[in-house]
């Protein structure tokens, strides 16, 4: 049994519960997207396939949460950019919270679940170690791209305004605490335990030295329900991907306290990631979607795209949202609120599908998954010795090497193609840096942790 394998799944557990409640009915937690009459126009005209590219499957079934991560996967489907490459028969399945989507990958499409789709790290490598699985069974993934850049936020209740609660939160520390002792302690939410989302407001409250375990509750919310529960008060913050933090801010709930681009600059957001049995079985068809993906974040990133993928992402069967909430932080910028100037350069700061100016998005970075793992065990998430073996499981989970021969395939240029599995030293705002050469040291760097 490996380390991870013997690490508690109870203990997992007892903060995922909330996340996973109302997924027990599987097939009754996955949406599909809307049969409109008024569908986008499908630019994408077929390639000629090749035996060597012609897929194996045309069909799939993968997950998403109503978020800009899902992006990709959506316009791949509504652009014809899945059916460009032959997959023809690709059903993008909305899911009901990471609880529903992490059950229904473990049960796969046969079964009334999905192959694969959206996820944040480091879910894929819980799932294949049995961590967030009942009975601790194995579902092994493959890691196949990043999906996008940014494009998150942390949003604050209104009744915090004029307190100092902004990027920094240094100035607002004794406050936070000072409501932890007196009985009202400052409560936070993510959407998922333990994953990219979680680590965010954790690492943005330990750089200020609020220990997120002991001076804050952090509890987890679905996405879809964060508007509702800043309205009614049952919690003051929340992390989570757009149009949720600014739609706190367009209905007047709330103020954007940080971007997650100013704690973590061209961080890596989330992913696409399916079940190994899968992709083992449908090499070429799992290429075939890779060089679809690749297409709409390409488009995805075109100004003049973003009035279009708005109004696609925000149909009733996808996001279900009004179009100018997602519009304005994909074209304008973000309202930050509480005096605060708005962030209109959304080049650097909004979120980004295929390129930033630290190199590719797509490409699923090695390096970033050992940032992932080494977060994982800086919380207590995971046990003190997986940085012995971190390299081993990478290799396992990451197929960067299908996404390059996918790219390749499609004839994308040799320059976005990533000759390095590594992108480098990572640096965040506080000045702390993790160099994936030698993640202990930046265990070593950070005043808060449990490791």
């Amino acid at each position: 049994m490996s380390d991870f394998s013997k690490f508690s799944r109870r203990k997992f557990i007892s903060v995922a519960v909330a996340s996973g409640a109302g997924a027990v009915l599987l097939k009754g937690c996955v949406g599909n997207p809307p049969d409109t009459a008024s569908k986008p126009a499908q630019e994408a005209a077929p390639v000629s396939l090749t035996p060597e590219t012609t897929p194996e499957t045309t069909k799939i079934k993968l997950g998403f949460i109503p978020i800009v991560e899902a992006a990709p996967l959506i316009i791949a489907k509504e652009k014809g950019f899945f059916a460009k490459y032959g997959m023809t028969e690709v059903e993008v399945s909305k899911q009901a919270n990471w609880g529903a989507a992490r059950d229904n990958v473990e049960i796969g499409s046969a079964a009334g679940g999905i192959d694969g789709g959206q996820w944040q790290m480091p879910m894929p490598y819980l799932i294949s170690e049995g961590l967030i699985t009942k009975n601790n069974v194995k579902i092994p993934m493959y890691v196949l791209a990043q999906l996008n850049t940014q494009g998150n936020g942390i949003a604050i209740a209104n009744k915090h305004q004029g307190k100092g609660i902004g990027l920094d939160l240094k100035g607002a520390k004794n406050y936070i605490i000072g409501l932890k002792q007196a009985g009202t302690p400052f409560k936070a939410a993510q959407t998922f335990p333990k994953v990219n989302q979680d680590f965010w407001i954790r690492y943005w409250f330990a750089a200020a030295g609020i220990d997120p375990d002991k001076d804050v509750n952090i509890l987890t919310v679905p996405a879809a329900q964060t508007v509702a529960n800043m309205k009614t008060g049952t919690m003051d913050g929340f992390s989570t991907g757009d149009p949720w933090p600014y739609r706190i801010v367009a209905d007047n709930i709330g103020f954007m306290a940080a971007l997650t681009s100013e704690i973590w600059p061209f961080h890596p957001e989330e992913y696409l990631a399916i079940r190994k049995d899968w992709v083992d079985k449908n090499p070429k068809a799992t290429k075939a979607l890779l060089k679809g993906i690749m297409d709409a974040q390409q488009w995805c990133d075109k100004t003049e795209n973003k009035q279009e993928m708005a109004k696609i992402l925000s149909a009733a069967g996808y996001f279900n949202v009004p179009v100018a909430v997602l519009q304005e932080p994909l074209t304008v910028g973000y309202k930050m609120g509480d005096g605060k100037a708005d962030i209109k350069d959304i080049a650097k700061q909004g979120v980004l599908y295929w390129k930033d100016p630290r190199g590719s998005v797509s490409y699923p970075y090695k390096s970033h998954d050992l940032w992932f793992l080494t977060e994982s065990v800086r919380w207590g998430f995971l046990p003190k010795d997986t940085l012995t073996n971190a390299k081993a499981l990478i290799d396992r989970v990451n197929r960067e090497d299908l996404w390059k021969e996918a790219a390749k395939e499609a004839g994308i240029a040799e320059a976005d193609i990533p000759s390095s599995t590594s992108r480098g030293v990572e640096k965040f705002f506080d000045g702390k840096e993790f160099d994936p050469e030698n993640p202990q040291a930046y265990l070593d760097s950070l005043e808060i942790k449990k490791a």
